[in-house]
């Protein structure tokens, strides 16, 4: 056989051609990638550098980003997460997340994709977290299901629906006397060491809430286990979420974790359930915001609070209520903590005007070992009178009478100076003192439902009480 021979049943060989036909097939799908690439080219990233850091701000050049957007800016070690919180000309004011150590000048800065959002889902029930949403407690990963702006929505003020209904929060003089509605939003407002913890704890356990959202933003991290291991404990975890952002985070964080306890309560809302949400504290939130608007350079206003913090307050609050589209709702008590007992500091002034009522806690009483502390004549409830019966609202308006006519003469009578017959209502109101001070207090670990509440407060103030 001759050599043109072979080479034409070489040619001919099946084989050979499907092997040809792949080869060209690879190529084309290659050279088609490549024209889709050159077609549709990778948007342009514009970066800037760091070029200057004060404190804890960070200012940036060479790039632009929205307020609120996230950046990433590189360090020795990697990346650190920043947030814009203002602008000046072509420089970005920048608050980083969690710790700075390892930035230099000249650092890169990279403008991220869209806003801070809220990560959600059923599982969070019975977990700890902190503000990024990531689980501290040690019980493994969450599978969240959806996102939330951690911003919050506005919302329209006319649909939502008005307060009506009573919400058991298992504490008999709240119940009784500063009733709350379910979807009002109301402070408790006190000096350092009164009781406003072990108050909370005594709600998230008690209260008849479908779901409890806790937010301990700016306590210091000792408290926090305490509260989830022993205030809280098993029974009140297991239908909560716990939110802490402790003292040693950053203001940004601090913020972060009231936000995001507030998206998570309104997540649980929208699914048509009633939410008690409990922040720790109120006054935190705003000393983080201070944190910021003077480190940006906002100029100092009310006792050193920048504007900016009385803005922040009703945006944050105004979120709870209730919600006239899936019938659910979210009843806030945002802790307010009074610097040196005053009551007229302006975190607590500005919170009593935005809320729907306060519950004042006051040292005078905790000293003499009545708990909980709660100053009747001085706290109110602005949704009382909407959502209890008149014969409830009777008995509450009689009881506070004799309250308050004891506690005017209360000097008077310690030191013998009063002679019993000589006024028929201060007469009456020593008679009833006792019952009134018994009525008032309550154990930690006793829960008192409303109706029990309710009925004890008709009976207490309706029978007759023997003179001396």
């Amino acid at each position: 056989m001759d050599s043109e021979a072979v080479t034409d049943k070489a040619t001919d060989d099946p084989r050979q051609h499907t092997t040809q036909y792949r080869r060209s097939s690879i190529w084309c799908e290659l050279l088609q990638q490549y024209k889709t690439r050159a077609e549709q080219p990778a948007p342009l990233v514009i970066e800037g550098k760091l070029s200057r850091m004060v404190g804890l701000t960070l200012e940036a050049v060479g790039c632009q980003a929205a307020v609120g957007a996230r950046c990433l800016v590189s360090t020795t070690d990697g990346e650190i997460e920043a947030e814009v919180v203002g602008f000046s000309g072509e420089k970005l004011f920048l608050m980083p997340i969690n710790d700075i150590r390892g930035l230099v000048a000249d650092a890169r800065v990279v403008p991220g994709e869209g806003m801070y959002e809220a990560p959600v889902g059923d599982e969070l029930l019975g977990r700890v977290i902190d503000a990024s949403g990531k689980p501290l407690d040690g019980k493994g990963p969450i599978n969240y299901t959806a996102s939330l702006p951690l911003a919050g929505r506005p919302r329209n003020p006319l649909a939502r629906w008005a307060i009506k209904e009573p919400l058991d929060v298992g504490v008999a003089a709240i119940n009784a006397l500063l009733t709350v509605g379910r979807g009002q939003r109301l402070g408790l407002f006190a000096g350092s060491g009164v009781g406003k913890s072990m108050l909370l704890g005594m709600m998230t356990r008690y209260t008849d809430a479908d779901v409890i959202v806790v937010g301990l933003i700016g306590e210091r991290g000792r408290e926090v286990k305490d509260f989830v291991d022993n205030i809280l404990g098993e029974q009140g975890l297991s239908r909560s979420v716990v939110i802490a952002s402790p003292a040693d985070s950053s203001p940004l964080m601090r913020m972060h974790g009231a936000w995001l306890a507030t998206t998570v309560a309104e997540y649980f809302r929208d699914k048509g359930l009633k939410v008690l949400l409990l922040m720790d504290s109120l006054t935190r939130f705003a000393q983080a915001q201070r944190e910021i608007a003077l480190a940006i350079g906002e100029p100092p206003a009310t006792k050193g609070y920048p504007p900016s913090v009385f803005a922040k307050l009703p945006q944050l609050v105004e979120r709870a209520g209730n919600n006239g589209e899936k019938g659910g709702s979210i009843t806030a008590f945002y802790t307010v903590l009074a610097e040196g007992d005053d009551a007229n500091d302006p975190i607590v002034d500005s919170a009593r005007a935005v809320l729907d009522g306060h519950i004042m806690l006051s040292r005078k009483i905790a000293e003499t070992g009545h708990y909980p502390a709660i100053d009747i004549e001085a706290s109110v409830s602005r949704v009382m009178n909407d959502v209890v019966s008149d014969e409830h609202k009777a008995a509450a308006s009689r009881f506070k009478r004799l309250y308050s006519v004891y506690q005017k003469n209360q000097d008077l009578i310690n030191v013998g100076a009063y002679q019993y017959g000589s006024d028929p209502e201060i007469d009456e109101a020593i008679d009833y003192n006792a019952s009134l001070m018994q009525f008032l207090q309550q154990d930690s670990g006793e829960a008192v439902s409303y109706e029990d509440s309710v009925l004890e407060l008709i009976h207490l103030v309706g029978q007759q009480q023997t003179g001396h």
